[in-house]
């Protein structure tokens, strides 16, 4: 019925026009790093319901995308190893489980190094050295993010569409946080990082395919790390989110996704 988003592309064969779409993903994808501190409707106490609607399609992301294809991405695992299947899953979501631990030690490691007065805490800032961590461990998920445009299960142009609206809207939630940990040297330097982290990690997956294992360990990595800034950003009470933008951000992209497996049947 709609053959233009139905239409696949073999993986194998990277075409021109999919990584046109791609490239300029991660060209908005380094935007958001780079103007996050420019969305001043953000900087607000209660926290912003946009802020807490793009939370709500990161999580409906992750239960609707993320997780069936970490099941799915067991097959590989038991096909590259000769695991047997259990074993296989368990695998894979032992990757998704480091990349949790990855960043919630980091979260951690912020948290102790603003000091231990409760009452100051969201005021106080983190020692640079620990701030320059969580940069650091912020730029390998974003690069591996820019690689897996090119490298996804779901090569389908809505797909596509869908994967970006929910990496986006995660983006400006996780960027806002971070920078809120220390404005002066995330717009120094913070943003150029991550920013170039992205597009190096896009342009390597123009040139370089993996094995099928190694994509599907680097998704359920990212999966992990997307679930622990999700529920970091959304949950902790001092935070003040609001319900109706998360829920209404929930159902929006679950309706979205249903809609295009509905197509795609």
């Amino acid at each position: 019925m709609f053959p233009l988003f139905a239409a696949r592309w073999d993986r194998s064969d990277l075409t021109a026009s999919l990584t046109l779409f791609t490239g300029l993903m991660a060209l908005a994808f380094c935007l958001v790093h780079l103007f996050v501190g420019q969305l001043r409707f953000l900087d607000r106490n209660p926290r912003s319901r946009w802020l807490s609607f793009s939370g709500g399609v990161a999580v409906a992301y992750v239960f609707l995308h993320m997780l069936p294809e970490l099941g799915a991405n067991a097959g590989a695992f038991h096909r590259a190893t000769g695991l047997d299947e259990v074993m296989a899953e368990s695998a894979v979501y032992l990757l998704a489980l480091f990349g949790v631990a990855a960043f919630y030690g980091t979260e951690r490691a912020l948290k102790r190094s603003r000091g231990q007065d409760k009452d100051q805490i969201e005021q106080a800032r983190p020692e640079s050295s620990v701030f320059w961590l969580h940069i650091a461990v912020s730029s390998l998920l974003m690069f591996v993010i820019g690689y897996l445009l090119n490298h996804r299960e779901d090569t389908s142009l809505i797909g596509l569409a869908l994967y970006f609206f929910a990496m986006i809207l995660h983006f400006v939630t996780a960027d806002f946080g971070t920078r809120g940990d220390h404005p002066e040297l995330y717009d120094d330097r913070g943003r150029w990082i991550l920013s170039a982290a992205t597009l190096a990690g896009w342009l390597l997956g123009t040139q370089l395919s993996v094995p099928e294992i190694a994509i599907g360990g680097l998704f359920a990595f990212v999966s992990g790390a997307i679930v622990l800034v999700v529920l970091k950003e959304e949950l902790p009470e001092e935070r003040k989110s609001f319900f109706l933008p998360f829920a209404g951000g929930t159902l929006l992209y679950a309706a979205l996704v249903l809609s295009e497996q509905a197509l795609s049947a």
